[in-house]
């Protein structure tokens, strides 16, 4: 896929909620594995292009947040390190590093289910989306399927606390 700068973005004919299930599949997939489930989906127009969830615990890598396998996945699918018109789905509010990470791809937009009260940097702690002196601003819509998103983390967590 081609996506040499500049493109025309491609329009989407799903909604956010449809994109977010498909973030929230890939966070069953982390919880399969005993790691936090969190999820992430890259979309371009009705594709997705890029895919990840949290692997921290299996990969002993602490880069290895869902956004940032997601990203990754989509660069190689693009042959491109800017994600231009892409839209990310994730099921957690991005932390510092993977808020980071959405800048330097030039991500134009992200999409979150459930806020961070401890890390998240895209308008809980602070905003790095939209921080001014960035060159890249990125647009973020949060609250997308807000409660399914929180059960997953609740849920995961209260049975952590039982063993």
């Amino acid at each position: 896929m081609d996506v040499s700068y500049p493109v025309t973005p491609p329009a989407s004919t799903y909604s956010d909620e449809y994109w977010m299930l498909k973030a929230i599949k890939e966070a069953h997939k982390a919880e399969a594995i005993g790691e936090v489930p969190i999820g992430a989906v890259i979309v371009l127009g009705d594709e997705i292009v890029g895919r990840g969830h949290n692997l921290r615990e299996s990969t002993r890598d602490g880069t290895a947040h869902a956004e940032m396998i997601a990203i990754r996945e989509a660069s190689r699918t693009l042959d491109a390190w800017r994600l231009l018109h892409c839209r990310l789905y994730v099921t957690l509010e991005p932390c510092p590093m993977c808020s980071g990470a959405i800048v330097q791809c030039r991500i134009p937009n992200v999409i979150y289910g459930a806020t961070d009260p401890k890390a998240g940097c895209a308008g809980t702690l602070m905003n790095l989306l939209q921080e001014p002196r960035f060159n890249h601003r990125t647009e973020v819509t949060a609250g997308v399927l807000r409660e399914e998103c929180a059960s997953l983390l609740t849920e995961f967590f209260r049975r952590l606390r039982k063993k």
